[in-house]
């Protein structure tokens, strides 16, 4: 055996939440031909039984005692923010298992053009890739929508989130799903497989790059969801809520900042600058609590591990050495030094060539900026080769909407961000460097099968005038 993956608990460093084997190119392999071997039958059930299956899954995951709390302890995720976690992709399993039936139904024209037969093929052997953030969700948005139009998957989750997932993954059929642990090495063994013909990924660029470059060797087609700097533009007329200014701190703070569509930089006209920066730092006293994940209050915990938190701590010291402000926010409950504690903070005086402004932070860190103009901040919103999601904010929804159209973004929200704007049917994406291929929506279950056409031109059915040798059809 290569060797096991340890987890400590980020929150409790010594504490160890579990281990994992790892998959060597052995493993690896046996573990996609038996993923093959199993899908030939699974690809000729019904649709409406494939999706049984589905809920059958999501009812198991809801009775799955104990790993909201797992969760928390290997990813360092507050506990509610688990229990939501699991909660969710349960509802999206019922929501795959729901409409994927429609979606991927033949769809058959006769006319005076000829008789025309699309069909959805799956693709067979699926392997998805995943982080660790939001493990479970994340790996349910590639299983599901895969699951539904006859593939079979093999997963290789982060070895820095493997327990969970793993668990909840038992809830589907045996050998249909696959589960592979292990690092880089694990990971382009699956991918440039021979035997896996569709790829998903969601993680950072460099991680993406090598996955995109794997399976090009093997001409693999790759869904990428990769990182974003979500922009946040309040207009002139944002109403300054305690519920809005609450979701809009916790749209940067959820997770400790550590996900990827989180509000990383938030732009105030400078006309509301003073007014806005006292409603967020209220809304981070009510709503920011620094803690223990399994602690009841706690709604931020550790970043992942010692690395991450020293980089979140240098773009803090590396803006106040701009000449940057900082202020620390909300309350710490944690033994700061028991884990990989960062606090909350808010840094303002900031240009934007300053690292924390043009690179994703990706920890509990935001910038606030003020600007003068709609026009120059779309600009400066749209600077960069991200292009995940942004927000905009606006008590009239109509000029929202028309300031939205403008953003290069793949997803915007209005009036919110993060979590509480998503939604199973909108589907979810990034332009520019930000990724290619989209999940959620139907076109997040269309991902996952080929369409192939069967074609009969009217001109040469049954009684038909044809057409001349080399002619082309009008």
């Amino acid at each position: 055996m290569p060797g096991a993956i340890v987890r400590e608990n980020p929150a409790r460093l010594g504490e160890i939440v579990g281990r994992v084997p790892v998959a060597g190119a052995a493993e690896v392999d046996r573990a996609v031909r038996e993923a093959e071997a199993e899908q030939r039958a699974w690809r000729e059930r019904p649709a409406a039984e494939r999706a049984d299956v589905l809920r059958e899954a999501a009812d198991a995951v809801d009775a799955m005692p104990g790993t909201a709390v797992l969760l928390a302890r290997e990813s360092g995720k507050p506990l509610a923010d688990c229990a939501g976690e699991l909660r969710f992709a349960a509802a999206y399993l019922r929501w795959v298992a729901e409409r994927a039936p429609a979606a991927l139904a033949d769809r058959e024209t006769d006319d005076a053009a000829g008789r025309l037969l699309l069909r959805h093929r799956p693709y067979g052997v699926v392997a998805a890739v995943t982080p660790w953030n939001a493990p479970v969700i994340l790996a349910l948005l590639k299983v599901g929508p895969a699951l539904a139009a006859g593939n079979a998957v093999v997963v290789k989750p982060s070895p820095l989130a493997p327990l969970a997932v793993t668990r909840v993954l038992a809830a589907f059929p045996p050998g249909l799903v696959q589960v592979v642990h292990g690092g880089a090495a694990t990971g382009r063994a699956l991918v440039g497989h021979s035997r896996v013909h569709r790829v998903a990924f969601t993680g950072g660029a460099e991680a993406g790059r090598a996955i995109g470059a794997a399976a090009a060797e093997a001409i693999t087609p790759v869904l990428l969801e990769l990182g974003g700097n979500d922009p946040v533009v309040l207009l002139d007329d944002a109403d300054l809520t305690d519920e809005a200014m609450d979701r809009l701190v916790m749209a940067s703070f959820a997770t400790a900042g550590q996900v990827c569509m989180a509000a990383k930089r938030l732009y105030a006209p400078r006309s509301r600058l003073p007014e806005i920066r006292d409603a967020y730092l209220a809304a981070a006293e009510r709503v920011l609590v620094l803690g223990d994940p399994l602690d009841e209050g706690t709604t931020v915990g550790p970043v992942i591990s010692a690395d991450a938190a020293e980089r979140v701590r240098g773009l803090v010291a590396g803006s106040v050495a701009r000449g940057g402000s900082v202020v620390e926010l909300g309350a710490v409950r944690a033994d700061m030094g028991r884990g990989h504690f960062v606090r909350p903070a808010l840094v303002m005086d900031v240009a934007d060539d300053a690292p924390i402004v043009a690179a994703e932070q990706f920890g509990p860190v935001v910038p606030l900026l003020a600007y003068d103009g709609e026009d120059e901040v779309l600009a400066r919103a749209n600077a960069g080769d991200l292009g995940l999601g942004a927000s905009v904010w606006s008590a009239d929804e109509d000029r929202a909407f028309a300031f939205a159209r403008r953003f290069d973004a793949g997803f915007t929200f209005v009036n919110t961000h993060n979590r509480t704007g998503m939604a199973a049917r909108a589907p979810f994406g990034g332009v520019k460097r930000s990724g290619h291929g989209r999940e959620y929506g139907v076109e997040g279950l269309l991902e996952y099968a080929q369409v192939c056409a069967i074609h009969a031109p009217a001109a040469f059915r049954a009684g038909g005038a044809g057409m001349g040798a080399g002619a082309y059809p009008g």
